[in-house]
C-alpha cells in the first residue's frame, strides 16, 4: 500500500521536486490535479490515491478498482507542443508505463494503441490525458495512469475476467512504490517536450512496445466511422495507419479492437 511518505519518496527518486500528494480515497486524481493546475500548480505535481470513488476512463467511461488493488496516479505537464500533438504525450506515457511494469514488476507489458497497456492480449491498465486549450494554446495536460496490481481473477466483474489481468495474475511483483517510482522516472525522460528529440524518441520507444502494429484491427473513430484492416504503422503524429482492402486509412483518435 502507498502512503504519503512512499509517494513523496518515489517522486524524489524520480527527480521530481514539486509536491507529491497521496489520498487514501479521492473522487478522481485527474480532477484533483486539474483543480490544482487551475490554481497554478507546478509542472510535475503528483497526486496518487489508494482508491477512486469517481475514477475516469477514456471516452467518458469510468475507471473502477477495489481499494488498494491498483496503482492510481496523475501528474501535471505543461507541454511545449501544439494541441494536436497531445497524442504524442499519450504515447510517451504509455511507453513509460510499459517499461516501468517490466522493470519494477517483472511483467512483460505491451502497449495497445492509443492508450491501453496489455499483457498477452489482456488489459493491465490505461492512460488518460486531459488537456486544457486556451486561445489555441495548450496550457496544461493532466496525465492519469491506472495499473492493475493486486487483483485476482475473481476480483474482476464476470464480464471482464477473460479480458483483464493484473501484475499478480501474471506472476509479477506487485510493488506499488517501485512501480510509481519507475513510471515517474520514465515519464520524466520521455515526456520532456522541450527537448529537440521528443517526437523521435517517443515514437521509437512506443513503436517498439506497440502490440497493435502488425495486427488485424477494427478502429472506430469518434465520429462513429469504422475502419478495418491491418495496422501497419504508428505515424509521426501518433496516428494509427490501417491498411484496408482498398487503401491505407489514418485514424487520429478512436477505439481499436484487435481482431487477430
Amino acid at each position: 500500500m502507498l502512503t504519503e511518505e512512499t509517494v513523496a519518496e518515489a517522486a524524489r527518486a524520480a527527480g521530481i521536486s514539486p509536491p507529491a500528494r497521496f489520498f487514501p480515497v479521492i473522487g478522481s486524481t485527474n480532477s484533483e490535479l486539474a483543480r490544482m493546475a487551475e490554481a497554478g500548480a507546478l509542472e510535475w505535481s503528483v497526486v496518487a490515491a489508494g482508491h477512486q470513488s469517481a475514477g475516469k476512463g477514456r471516452l467518458g467511461r469510468s475507471w473502477i478498482s477495489s481499494p488498494g488493488s491498483s496503482l492510481i496516479v496523475s501528474f501535471l505537464l505543461r507541454p511545449q507542443v501544439d494541441p494536436p500533438e497531445t497524442a504524442l504525450v499519450t504515447l510517451a506515457v504509455g511507453a513509460a508505463a510499459a517499461l516501468a511494469v517490466q522493470s519494477a514488476c517483472g511483467v512483460e507489458a505491451r502497449c495497445k494503441w492509443p492508450n491501453d497497456l496489455e499483457v498477452k492480449g489482456r488489459k493491465l491498465g490505461g492512460i488518460l490525458v486531459e488537456a486544457k486549450v486556451l486561445e489555441g494554446r495548450l496550457t496544461y495536460a493532466v496525465v492519469g495512469v491506472g495499473l492493475n496490481l493486486m487483483q485476482r481473477r475473481e476480483d474482476f466483474p464476470p464480464e471482464l475476467r477473460e479480458s483483464a489481468t493484473s501484475v499478480v495474475i501474471e506472476g509479477g511483483r506487485p510493488d506499488p512504490a517501485a512501480l510509481l517510482r519507475d513510471v515517474l522516472a520514465n515519464a520524466r525522460r520521455l515526456c520532456d517536450t522541450s527537448r529537440p528529440g521528443f517526437r523521435y524518441e517517443t515514437l521509437v520507444a512506443y513503436r517498439g512496445l506497440c502490440d497493435t502494429i502488425g495486427r488485424d484491427v477494427r478502429a472506430t473513430t469518434t465520429s462513429g466511422d469504422q475502419v478495418e484492416g491491418r495496422a501497419v504503422e504508428v505515424g509521426d503524429s501518433g496516428e494509427l495507419v490501417v491498411q484496408t482492402v482498398s487503401s491505407p486509412e489514418t485514424v487520429a483518435f478512436g477505439e481499436v479492437v484487435h481482431l487477430g
